[in-house]
Parts: C-alpha cells; structure tokens; sequence
C-alpha cells in the first residue's frame, strides 16, 4: 500500500499543548513523544482517508452488492464446495 505522506519530508518542530500529567508519566517512562504522536497521527490519517474512501465509493459498492443479490458472484461457477 502506498504511503498516504511522504514518510521522508523533514522533521518540524511543532508546540502543543498537553495534559500536564499525562507529559509528566509519559516523560517519567522515557516515551518518545515525537515518534508516538507521529504513529497515533499516521494511524488516524489512514483511518480517516479509509472512511472518506468508503463514503467516495459508497454508491460503486451498493451497486456492486445489489449485483451480487441477484446475480451472485461471478466466480461462483468454480467454488468447491
């Protein structure tokens, strides 16, 4: 799967505001702050671009499930079943 960024853009140096105890626990185990938020925002990024791809093609897959209703799938003629 393609990358939804590009993963060798340069790093930028960004403030954010934090919950003061959740920094103090996370620095207390020594978590890498910049490489979590990078994940978590990687992951939220593919999970939003997944639904919007979802809703783009929502009509393609119902018409695509309706065909499959009534015709069943084409494939069908070589499963063993």
């Amino acid at each position: 799967m393609a990358n939804l960024y590009d993963i060798s853009a340069p790093k930028k140096a960004t403030n954010l505001s934090l919950n003061s105890d959740l920094l103090n626990k996370a620095r207390d185990l020594k978590i890498n702050l910049s490489a979590t938020l990078e994940q978590a925002l990687s992951e939220k990024l593919k999970d939003v671009e997944s639904e919007k791809w979802k809703r783009d093609n929502k009509a393609s897959i119902e018409a695509y499930n309706d065909f499959v209703a009534e015709n069943g799938c084409l494939s069908d003629e070589y499963r063993d079943y």
